[in-house]
């Protein structure tokens, strides 16, 4: 019955044919395309830092509040919570299969900002971010010097600064770690000498975050003012130190025979790494290194395509010595998969070709199943977005 009204219809058989393949075309150039099948649950990462604090304290005054809060959010699977000795907490939730990770996202967020009032204000002023991560890794990229000019401190600065941020703006981008530290102001403290002054660390530290503020100055014939003031002047003070030196002034306390004892008394003060539990690399020269991973449901060959550009753009802003270079790439392995699909679709349109000549012994009988085929897979993709279906469907 179909059959007859269409074959009645040629036309109007041709154009829906055209629509299909229309659709089914652009369905495909919006599918995800991953290395893996999304088989995971989807996770929400929390972190949060609490500068000098030992693994045991960040557990019971980070990871413990936070972890309360959370648990119990709607279609939560389970939380794993990772404390180091630099003070880091990471707090992965795991949601079940097929949570959207947005609305995951918010629930989260919602119960985390419930959590402050019980944080340190320490880890309040640092900030506690949530995320959407994908725990498969897109590519590592590696900022490094070509003589050795400059060592992986300044490279790992330099990254950040200046790499980091700019491949976060790429489009399927979810998150970008870097393997390594920041320049820091170090204050080594001389035990010796705080025991000796009845001193600890802090009162060290209390001084330099008391002193080392950007406030605001004031200004000059603001109101109330006098009659025959004309003009009003912002003040503008130097604010936040800078170099070892002028933390080393800082002023700790008076002693009862009134002398000042300052930071550079009781501690010495370098300019060094945040932490030194990773250094980074690239054939034996000092490099940074910086792990971008792919957010959940992007296309994968697009993004790593968008870093590539986008990595090609910022060289030409780079000192002379200071190179990028894709050291991990996953792509190649999506890219692979995806040439045997095609490869397994031209075989299969051949054989079946052959078959249908072989019983037939008709040409244009033949040419058939040459233009059905075509149109029935391009069309399949049109209704994979409706069903959360992706490349995989295929590939696997």
């Amino acid at each position: 019955m179909f059959s007859a009204f269409f074959i009645r219809r040629p036309i109007f058989a041709i154009v829906i044919s055209l629509v299909i393949l229309i659709v089914g075309s652009v369905s495909i150039s919006r599918l995800p395309i991953e290395q893996f099948p999304t088989l995971a649950p989807p996770t929400i990462r929390v972190t949060g830092t609490y500068q000098g604090a030992g693994a045991e304290v960040v557990e019971q005054s980070v990871a413990t509040p936070l972890e309360q809060k959370i648990n119990g959010v709607d279609n939560m699977l389970s939380m794993l919570s990772k404390n180091t000795s630099d003070g880091a907490m990471t707090l992965d939730v795991n949601f079940e299969v097929g949570m959207d990770l947005d609305f995951a996202n918010m629930l989260t967020q919602n119960r985390v900002q419930q959590a402050q009032a019980r944080l340190p204000q320490e880890v309040i002023q640092t900030g506690v971010t949530v995320a959407k991560i994908n725990p498969s890794i897109l590519m590592v990229v590696s900022v490094y010097s070509e003589s050795g000019q400059y060592d992986d401190i300044f490279l790992n600065n330099f990254a950040m600064i200046n790499v980091r941020d700019q491949l976060l703006r790429v489009k399927g981008v979810s998150t970008v770690d870097l393997i390594g530290a920041e320049y820091s102001m170090r204050v080594w403290f001389k035990p010796d000498v705080l025991a000796k002054m009845g001193m600890t660390p802090p009162d060290v530290i209390n001084a330099i975050k008391e002193q080392n503020i950007q406030a605001p100055a004031g200004k000059i014939g603001d109101a109330p003012s006098a009659s025959d003031q004309e003009f009003t002047f912002t003040v503008r003070a130097p604010g936040r130190l800078q170099t070892p030196e002028e933390f080393e002034q800082i002023i700790v306390r008076e002693t009862p025979d009134g002398r000042v004892v300052r930071v550079g008394d009781v501690a010495r003060v370098e300019l060094g790494n945040e932490f030194y539990k990773s250094r980074g690399r690239w054939n034996g020269k000092p490099a940074a290194a910086l792990v971008v991973y792919l957010l959940p449901g992007a296309n994968q060959l697009e993004a790593a395509e968008g870093i590539y550009e986008t990595l090609d753009e910022i060289q030409q802003t780079f000192p002379e010595d200071i190179k990028t270079v894709v050291g991990y790439d996953t792509t190649p392995a999506v890219e692979a998969s995806i040439e045997e699909i095609l490869h397994t679709l031209v075989e299969a349109i051949i054989l079946v070709l052959l078959v249908v000549f072989v019983f037939l012994q008709n040409w244009r009988a033949t040419l058939i199943p040459l233009l059905t085929i075509p149109v029935s897979l391009i069309g399949t993709f049109a209704i994979f977005p409706l069903l959360g279906f992706s490349i995989n469907t295929l590939s696997l």
